[in-house]
């Protein structure tokens, strides 16, 4: 066996386990999913016997959907897709709108803007959650799905992505749109987005699994079932006294199924821009 091979055989094997490792908390949450009480959760934690299940039920998401649950997951889940929905509509219009204004507007202190919007993203959310909550308490805005979405829609993150996007189309394809008659809006909406499709599934995919994952402003921002989102719903599993491990893990698999189907359907458009920034033309 010539050594290139050796080589390939052992890059595969260290792959593999690596990869074995970085699933098995994955496989363990599907594998006590289906396991019927929180008892053999316990009894299998920390050996081989959690990737197991030796009696498979579904018991355990049949409570859990149930209507009679300790808690309304499907009314949390329901208001998790809305919140995502908006959020991500609202960003990619709000955000790719002001990117596309700062690279076509001819103004000064441009590059200054720009330079301050892109320095934003570096404060930590958490550090402006109280001024927040304040601000929402005196605008009688708290406990709805507008609180939940409004802080999130202009992401200097992904303004400055869809700036540096819109960048790499020639500029001789919006000037001769310019020419034929056509307005800034529509060269905006019928030259530039079709563009960059892949842009706009990348922003859908980090914008949609970043609001799917909210906890914290959430459980600030809302105080009633109405509208909290499905995160809080797993946290209540985990009471003071008792922790409800079997439920919490249908719960999580259940909270996971929508976010996996949203990426598989959006990965080739999210993989083609991740492609595009990381090869210089």
């Amino acid at each position: 066996m010539s050594r290139r091979r050796v080589a390939d055989t052992v890059r595969t094997l260290v792959l593999t386990v690596l990869s074995l490792l970085i699933i098995s908390p994955l496989i363990i949450l599907f594998a006590s999913s289906l396991k019927g009480t929180r008892q053999e959760i316990l009894a299998d934690a920390g050996s081989w016997k959690a990737f197991i299940v030796t009696k498979p039920t579904l018991q355990n998401f049949v409570e859990v959907l149930s209507p009679d649950s300790m808690t309304p997951f499907l009314r949390y889940l329901l208001n998790s897709t809305i919140v995502l929905v908006l959020t991500v509509v609202l960003t990619i219009v709000v955000s790719s709108m002001a990117a596309f204004v700062l690279y076509q507007g001819r103004f000064r202190g441009k590059k200054l803007l720009l330079a301050g919007i892109t320095a934003l993203y570096i404060i930590p959310m958490e550090t402006i959650m109280l001024p927040m909550l304040y601000e929402v308490l005196n605008l009688g805005i708290s406990d709805s799905y507008f609180v939940q979405v409004l802080p999130f829609v202009a992401s200097p993150l992904f303004i400055f992505f869809f700036y540096q996007f819109f960048s790499q189309v020639p500029s001789s394809i919006g000037e001769a749109a310019l020419i034929d008659g056509a307005g800034p809006f529509r060269i905006y909406l019928q030259i530039y987005m079709p563009l960059n499709k892949s842009a706009l599934a990348t922003v859908a995919i980090l914008q949609g699994m970043s609001m799917w994952n909210q906890y914290l402003w959430p459980l600030l921002s809302v105080s009633t079932d109405n509208y909290r989102p499905i995160t809080v719903a797993i946290a209540s599993f985990f009471g003071s006294d008792t922790i409800l491990w079997n439920l919490a893990m249908a719960g999580s698999v259940l909270m996971m199924l929508p976010v996996l189907i949203f990426y598989l359907a959006f990965q080739r458009y999210f993989i083609a821009s991740v492609m595009s920034s990381a090869v210089k033309e």
